[in-house]
C-alpha cells in the first residue's frame, strides 16, 4: 500500500496540481486503469488548464455524472452529483481521472474553454442529471424531446416516465398524456461485495 502512495506523490502531474491548487485537492487514489484525483468542484477549470498547458493532457475523452444517492457509504453533505473528467495525454501515453462532487443546487463551471469537445458532455451531464454548467456557450437539451419535464438518470425518475406520447389521430399529432404504468422493482438492488458476508 505504501508503494502505491509513493508512486502517486512520484506523478508529476499529481505533485504539480497539489503545487498548484494547494488545498483544492481533496483526495489521490489509484484505480485499475489510471490515477484518480478529488477535488473541489470550484477549481475543476484551473486544474483542467494546468494539465493541459503544463502536463500535456490534450484531450477530454469523456466527461459523466453520476446520482450517489444510493451508493453505499453516500453523505448527503459531500454532495448527492459527481461529474467524472477522463483527460489523456497522447505524447506521454497517460490517462488521468478527475472528480468533483456538488449538491443540486452548486453550479459546476464549464471546461469548454479547455477542451471545446466539453461542449456535448456537459449538455448530456445536464440534461440527464441536472447538473448545471455555468458559462457553457449552449447548455440545452440534447437527447430527449422538447417539451420533456425530469432528468432520466436521476435514482429518483420513474423507470417509465411520468408521460407518454401517442398520436392521435382525431387531432392528427402527437400528444401527452401521463403514464398509466406503475413501477415494478423484480431484481433488488445490490453492490459488488455488498452482500458476499
Amino acid at each position: 500500500m505504501n508503494d502505491i502512495k509513493q508512486e502517486q506523490q512520484d506523478l508529476p502531474e499529481v505533485a504539480g496540481l497539489k503545487e498548484h491548487l494547494k488545498d483544492a485537492i481533496l483526495d489521490v487514489s489509484e484505480s485499475l486503469d489510471c490515477t484518480v484525483v478529488k477535488l473541489r468542484y470550484d477549481a475543476i477549470v484551473d486544474a483542467c488548464h494546468y494539465l493541459k498547458d503544463h502536463q500535456g493532457y490534450e484531450q477530454l475523452m469523456d466527461l459523466c455524472g453520476v446520482d450517489m444517492s444510493e451508493y453505499p457509504g453516500f453523505v448527503k453533505e459531500d454532495g448527492r452529483y459527481q461529474v467524472i473528467y477522463n483527460v489523456l495525454s497522447i505524447q506521454h501515453n497517460k490517462r488521468l481521472r478527475l472528480k468533483i462532487q456538488l449538491d443540486s443546487r452548486q453550479l459546476v463551471n464549464s471546461v469548454v474553454e479547455v477542451w471545446p469537445t466539453a461542449n456535448w458532455f456537459e449538455r448530456e451531464a445536464f440534461e440527464m442529471f441536472g447538473i448545471i454548467f455555468n458559462h457553457h456557450p449552449d447548455l440545452r437539451r440534447l437527447l430527449t424531446d422538447y417539451g420533456f419535464e425530469g432528468y432520466p438518470m436521476r435514482k429518483d425518475f420513474p423507470v417509465e416516465g411520468r408521460v407518454e406520447m401517442f398520436f392521435d389521430d382525431e387531432q392528427w399529432r402527437c400528444v401527452y398524456r401521463p403514464n398509466a404504468v406503475e413501477n415494478r422493482v423484480l431484481i433488488p438492488r445490490t453492490w459488488p461485495g455488498a452482500d458476499r458476508g
